[in-house]
């Protein structure tokens, strides 16, 4: 027995010298400074190894945070990009509503003219609906018989005449514009009194122009001359501007020219007008009695 375990001594001999070697080099390396820092070697290898494996780990790390990041940044900038988008459409409303505020100032002031210009009572009224059919040729204002309006007044802007009311109600009437095909004014090309060149304008088959006819041929007519109301109608006062010739078919002393007008109200886009509470002055009424010869 004792021989038994003399040899297992000697045979665990040399692995327990390696394992003392092992344990001093681990010693002698944990104690083992650098000469130039003092700093222990194991701790620099450490550090190495710990390196070695930080660098991938902390390089993934950051790369999913930057992923992270970049998602929470880009959703935030879309967030931020509505609320901009937002905020412009707000403006561009605010700026619609201040330039159609001015526009219709502007529209209001020229009426206001209108009444301070005009030898007639005016009464403003804001357009609440047009004809759909028939090229627009008529309207509906918010003034009505309650606002003193009767049939057959006439309707201007401070451009020019618009038409006449063709329909009444306590609240609102229709108008009917120049353009009508049914519509007739008594015209003079030039001023009242100083041109003989007189005819009547209606509507034309073409939606923006009117038609002057009657006009005798042998007259001069030119483009460019402005056609005014005569007031032989007995609906429109004279001395309203209808608007500027555009165009002449040329007549002769036998054909009488045909004059397309260029009318002076913005017929298609008016939003205001004036009703000139205006009625014909009564014609006078001929005494029909035969004067007596000889009175008894």
């Amino acid at each position: 027995m004792a021989e038994r375990s003399q040899k297992e001594v000697w045979r665990l001999t040399p692995w327990l010298m390696i394992a003392l070697l092992l344990v001093n080099f681990i010693l002698m390396a944990f104690d083992a400074r650098d000469k130039s820092t003092g700093q222990r070697v194991v701790r620099a290898w450490t550090q190495t190894a710990a390196d070695f494996v930080q660098s991938p780990v902390t390089t993934v790390t950051a790369a999913i945070a930057n992923y992270f990041y970049s998602i929470s940044s880009l959703r935030s900038a879309q967030s931020e990009n509505d609320l901009l988008k937002q905020r412009v459409q707000e403006l561009e409303v605010e700026l619609k509503q201040s330039e159609d505020l001015s526009a219709e100032n502007s529209r209001l002031r020229s009426i206001l003219e209108l009444r301070e210009q005009s030898k007639y009572k005016v009464l403003t009224a804001r357009i609440i609906g047009r004809d759909p059919s028939a090229w627009f040729d008529s309207s509906i204002v918010d003034r009505g018989s309650l606002d003193g309006v009767t049939l057959y007044m006439p309707v201007v802007t401070n451009g020019g005449l618009v038409g006449r009311v063709t329909a009444v109600s306590p609240l609102t009437s229709q108008v009917d514009l120049l353009t009508r095909s049914t519509s007739g004014v008594g015209a003079v090309v030039g001023q009242i009194g100083a041109s003989s060149a007189l005819g009547v304008v209606s509507g034309s088959s073409k939606k923006d122009l009117l038609e002057m006819r009657y006009v005798p041929g042998n007259i001069d007519v030119q483009v460019g001359q402005v056609v005014f109301t005569t007031g032989q109608d007995e609906i429109f006062p004279p001395g309203l501007k209808i608007g500027e010739i555009v165009n002449v078919v040329s007549g002769s002393a036998t054909t009488p020219h045909i004059i397309e007008i260029r009318p002076a109200a913005r017929l298609d886009s008016m939003q205001e007008v004036g009703i000139l509470l205006y009625q014909p002055g009564e014609k006078p009424e001929f005494d029909q009695k035969l004067p007596n010869a000889v009175k008894k």
